[in-house]
């Protein structure tokens, strides 16, 4: 988590397929050798892969997450290992004109050598080397070996080398992290974050071969989904590789493109020369395809595209397939105008797809494991799936990680998920030296092709930059307008640029790039974070026209801990919880945000347990307030000006290890409470109330009721339906009343339902004035069906009289008739039961609703198992949780 990004807008679609069909090609996937400097340690490893998982494998340390092994195994990632290993080349292969070594990802500092010599080097983890090993093969067998520098140890000396102090030299001493990691283009947060460990591993990370050929070969293919006279064109350019062969000199060769399903099919010759690379571009029209649109707003159409390469004279033929969606994407920044509104001014922040204003509702997206071979297609599937079904259009992948693989954009555009797309620099200055730009010009270059766009923010006197701020602001500007913005307007005209987030957008642009206010609320996106505030208030929150950050921390659920802990560590205070989190005072603040609504536990047996069950409620209650508030601003100003809020993305979707964060997926795709609740406040058909009191005089209290609609059409007909509990009542309700009977909710939008001092709204649910004792349900209505509902808690529950205790208790588990995978539990329940929690240790999977508030005698839940178990195994391994009881 972060408060400074590099950023783009990137908003779909090409998925790269199979990359290359050639005449010799060598994978050198699979085993090889890991060898320490001294030679004392040799393992097998798995090419993709690192270090750490090769001497997992072998058993050589523990697994690197349990306990304290970050800290305890750091000397891993100070020592140059080696990647080594045999292969054979046929004559037919050495012979040819050109003879490559692939690398699509070295991390991070290497050496390449074949047959002891040295053919290549890298610094950078996110780019693809391709290195010529034409004078270094030879037929027969051959040696390869790859010799890595530590990370640390390179971003160190790189770091004292410089001319002057880049900041921040170190993170956070709470961290465990290591220092300097602005020096080295590698995952940033593998070297520490405020949710992370640090490994800072080495290793072969991705795909790695060797391909040779006389002709030519296509590197990359670039697809740009764009409007033509109203009508969809591909436009498509293919970079082309020409070998340094006197044959091919004039030599026409044919570049074909196909879209099978649409029956197209267009062919160009092109002339090449030797050694000369040539982009041969296409513009293809596509009448007939069907438009991509967002999750909720359409279908997603995706075409499959075959392009190749056909050498005649050499007999030779280089292929690539990827899918492509037809959509365009247009960041919307006009001035804010208002006849209502005096003070309306500032520019609007809001993306139309195809057209039509889209409301982004998401989260953001940090890397699925430290060790990138563990994350497979599965997992994968597993959490944007996750996204999915909690009603996300849209994630952002945050730029302290990396530029995901293939199979995450694939997954996305199939499931209508937006990508935000950052550049990956966070949260630092970077070096603007040659050596540095040449190569982020390199990483740009390449990502862009690969259609994955990115972008930054520089804040005035962080990290001490306003003492030198002439210096640091040209290499802000020196890094990523004069170096990475050239590379997007060149190669991708599609996809909105933004120079930081957060950013004023436009405004930030008249200022040269460099806002003295970045966080201003009548521009661009805001990051938000306050964690000593009443989260149940809403003026507690900005007005922004766009929030792409803002979170509260919990802890895992007690299943996730103990995988990677002991009894000793079971403790809220203990050594393991405070060095898990990485956040500091965050174990604390968590505690002090329990403490302002909610009572701590009193069961010395369940105490640990339940706090981190009650740090999970706190950050849920806390998140949905925000986004439910965020949402209701949509179509409103207020005085000021600020309001028009068209997207909320909160921090952040998933972990990468067991510990205390932001997250609302659990390592391993377990969802938090948060998660639950996403899946409520982020449906299409919402209905939020809020309860704002005034901090001076006699302190009058508001209750506001807004019904929200992100569909494309109206919604006629709609009742606004309350009911009035009473703690002490149990599942009696005092009153059922209509606030607002058959209004019209318009598409896409957010209207204002109540709002009324709340003794009128107590006195009409026959509560009479006590908040402390009662609590309100809602719901809209249509056509006698519930299309929404949702619960205001007029009074914190260490306030609140008469909460009882609740006996939810599991009356029965049966197979769905829908699936053998899916289970239907039906519960039990004597009184008003707050958040209540179902959990099946053991058991991975989802259940269709969590953490609820439960006011029916009976309620029925789906259980969605992940994998195979039968009703009897689910029902021994179930329990019920209520905060009534704790």
């Amino acid at each position: 988590m972060a408060t400074i990004h590099f950023l783009v807008i990137c908003c779909l679609i090409v998925c790269a397929g199979f990359r290359f069909a050639v005449a010799d090609y060598i994978n050198l996937n699979g085993k090889w050798d890991v060898t320490n400097a001294d030679g004392k340690m040799s393992v097998p490893g798995n090419v993709p892969g690192c270090v750490h998982m090769a001497l997992l494998d072998s058993k050589k340390i523990a697994d690197p997450y349990n306990r304290f092994n970050d800290v305890l195994n750091r000397s891993i990632a100070l020592e140059p290992w080696t990647y080594s290993r045999k292969f054979n080349a046929t004559k037919t292969l050495v012979t040819r004109s050109s003879v490559v070594l692939v690398a699509e990802g070295l991390d991070t500092v290497a050496m390449v050598k074949i047959n002891d010599k040295v053919v290549g080097n890298s610094t950078n983890m996110f780019i693809r080397n391709v290195f010529d090993i034409k004078s270094a093969i030879k037929e027969g067998e051959n040696t390869i070996s790859v010799i890595f520098q530590s990370a640390i140890t390179y971003a160190n000396h790189t770091a004292m080398a410089h001319k002057y102090e880049v900041p921040p030299s170190c993170p956070p001493s709470v961290q465990n992290g290591e220092c300097h990691v602005n020096y080295i283009r590698k995952e940033q947060c593998s070297f520490s974050w405020d949710w992370g460990p640090a490994f800072a591993p080495q290793g072969i990370w991705k795909n790695i071969h060797i391909e040779a050929w006389n002709c030519a070969v296509i590197r990359e293919t670039s697809a740009l989904a764009v409007k033509i006279d109203g009508s969809w064109a591909l436009k498509l350019t293919t970079y082309v590789n020409v070998a340094n062969n006197a044959k091919v000199k004039s030599q026409q060769v044919t570049v074909m493109s196909q879209i099978p399903n649409l029956g197209i099919s267009y062919s160009k010759p092109v002339t090449i020369s030797p050694g000369k690379n040539v982009p041969v571009q296409m513009v293809i029209p596509v009448k007939q395809a069907k438009t991509w649109w967002p999750r909720g707003y359409g279908e997603q159409h995706l075409y499959e595209v075959m392009v190749q390469l056909t050498c005649p004279t050499f007999e030779e033929k280089s292929t690539r397939r990827f899918r492509v969606g037809f959509r365009t994407v247009e960041l919307v920044q006009e001035p804010i105008t208002a006849n209502n509104v005096a003070a309306a001014n500032g520019l609007s922040f809001y993306f139309k797809i195809n057209d039509k204003p889209i409301f982004l509702k998401g989260s953001n997206w940090i890397p699925a494991d430290a060790f990138q071979e563990r994350v497979n297609k599965t997992v994968l599937q597993n959490l944007l799936q996750s996204a999915a079904d909690a009603n996300m259009n849209a994630l952002r992948v945050w730029g302290g990680g990396i530029y995901e693989q293939d199979a995450f954009y694939n997954i996305a555009d199939e499931l209508g998920i937006m990508i935000w797309q950052d550049f990956m620099f966070a949260c630092s200055m970077y070096p603007t030296n040659e050596d540095f730009l040449k190569s982020v010009t390199q990483e740009a270059t390449q990502q862009v092709l690969e259609e994955d766009g990115r972008r930054g923010v520089l804040y005035y006197g962080r990290y001490g930059t306003d003492k030198n701020a002439t210096l640091y602001d040209d290499d802000y500007r020196k890094l990523y307008i004069e170096t990475i913005k050239p590379v997007i307007d060149e190669l991708d005209s599609t996809r909105p640029f933004i120079g930081s987030s957060p950013t004023n957008g436009d405004e930030s642009m008249k200022e040269h790039w460099i806002a003295k206010n970045p966080a201003d609320p009548l521009y661009g996106d805001v990051h938000f974070y306050d964690y000593t505030n009443d989260c149940w208030d809403i003026n507690t929150f900005p007005k922004p026209r766009f929030a792409s950050e803002y979170g509260y921390q919990s802890w895992p659920s007690f299943e996730t801990i103990r995988s990677v802990s002991i009894e000793e560590d079971w403790d809220y205070s203990s050594n393991f919880s405070g060095h898990r989190q990485h956040h500091a005072t965050g174990n604390e603040e968590m505690k002090k945000m329990i403490l302002q609504h909610y009572k701590l536990p009193n069961n010395p047996n369940k105490t640990y347990e339940d706090m981190l069950y009650l740090t999970q409620i706190v950050q849920a209650m806390c998140i949905k307030t925000e986004t439910e508030y965020y949402r209701s601003l949509q179509s409103s100003l207020d005085k000021n000006g600020q309001g028009k809020t068209m997207g909320a993305l909160y921090w952040q979707l998933n972990d990468i290890w067991q510990a205390p964060t932001w997250a609302s997926i659990e390592y391993g795709g377990k969802w938090k409470m948060l998660h639950y609740y996403a899946q409520r406040f982020f449906a299409p058909v919402h209905v939020a109330a809020f309860k704002t009191c005034e901090k001076s005089g006699l302190k009058l209290c508001h209750v506001t009721i807004y019904g929200i609609n992100d569909l494309t059409q109206n919604i006629d007909g709609v009742s606004l339906k309350a009911t009035m509990w009473k703690w002490e009542n149990k599942l009696k309700p005092l009153n059922t009343w209509t606030i607002k009977k058959s209004y019209t909710q318009n598409a896409q939008s957010s209207i204002q339902l109540y709002n009324r001092e709340i003794q009128f709204l107590l006195f009409s649910g026959k509560c009479a004035v006590q908040t402390s004792k009662c609590v309100m349900t809602m719901e809209l209505v249509q056509n006698g069906t519930t299309i929404a509902q949702n619960v205001l808690y007029l009074k914190g529950f260490n306030e609140a009289k008469g909460i009882g205790e609740a006996n939810v208790k599991v009356s029965n588990v049966s197979v769905s008739e829908d699936s053998d995978m899916k289970f239907n539990i039906t519960l039990t329940n004597d009184n008003l039961a707050l958040f209540t929690w179902l959990d099946a240790p053991g058991i991975a999977g989802r259940f269709s609703d969590n953490g609820f508030f439960m006011t029916t005698s009976t309620k029925t839940i789906m259980f969605h198992a992940w994998q195979k178990t039968t009703a009897d195994d689910l029902k021994k391994a179930l329990s019920v949780k209520v905060y009534n009881n704790i």
